[in-house]
């Protein structure tokens, strides 16, 4: 942590927590096992980030795609997803941080998740250090789909629609894009994750399954970010 560039923090840093089935398998134990043990990682990972001043961190913690997991196991991510809300929320909230959820709230979600999700914003809602963004039945194909329903619906004129029109139908708009976004487990792809918001976001892939990450492997990735020179399609400055 001391070796960053304490001017140069991305604001915005985004997660694809990946690898937790295999490094549950690798020990022998259940797919499940391994999104239990993902818990200390995601946690370790949040408090390491709120240390080093990052405002916001977007995690996937269900992708619209994972209903097609096995019933047991999706069983158990509706269930563990519930009671990492109930078990964390209030010590979240003692540290002043904010927490929201992108994504779709359909029928497949179950009712007392709903309430689960409602309840932990409320009590967040007014905390200022920073926000945890949890991607939950999301997905990026199906987040523009979803914008671009609303927009038709709002009837706005085809001559209006603009990339600034478009952010602000998203799921949330005030949420500023990733410059960072980091993938687990050895996997280079994106996964259908923030498919608008990371259009020009750096990547940065590592071999770790998910239950072994913690914060200094955050810092070292802001670490890989602070070595990269972003130019938006531009040239680099002479």
């Amino acid at each position: 942590m001391s070796e960053l560039d304490a001017s140069y923090i991305p604001q915005h840093v985004a997660l694809v927590m990946d690898g937790n089935g295999r490094w549950a398998q690798q020990r022998g134990l259940a797919r499940t096992e391994g999104h239990a043990a993902g818990e200390e990682a995601l946690m370790d990972t949040i408090w390491g980030a709120h240390d080093l001043g990052v405002k916001w961190l977007t995690v996937y913690a269900f992708s619209t795609e994972n209903w097609r997991r096995p019933l047991d196991e999706v069983r158990f991510l509706m269930n563990f997803n519930e009671r990492l809300l109930l078990t964390r929320r209030d010590e979240i909230h003692a540290r002043n941080i904010r927490m929201q959820f992108l994504g779709r709230r359909d029928w497949r979600v179950p009712r007392r998740i709903l309430k689960r999700i409602d309840e932990t914003v409320e009590l967040t809602k007014n905390n200022t250090d920073m926000t945890v963004s949890m991607a939950f039945n999301y997905g990026g194909r199906a987040e523009l789909i979803d914008a671009v329903k609303r927009i038709v619906e709002d009837k706005v004129p085809a001559q209006k629609v603009n990339e600034e029109l478009i952010a602000s139908y998203l799921y949330d708009p005030s949420m500023p894009d990733p410059e960072l976004v980091i993938r687990t487990s050895g996997e280079i792809r994106t996964s259908n994750y923030l498919m608008w918001q990371s259009a020009y976001s750096e990547w940065v892939f590592t071999d770790l399954l998910w239950p072994d990450f913690r914060r200094e492997h955050l810092y070292d990735s802001i670490a890989e970010y602070q070595q990269r020179e972003r130019r938006f399609g531009g040239l680099a400055e002479s």
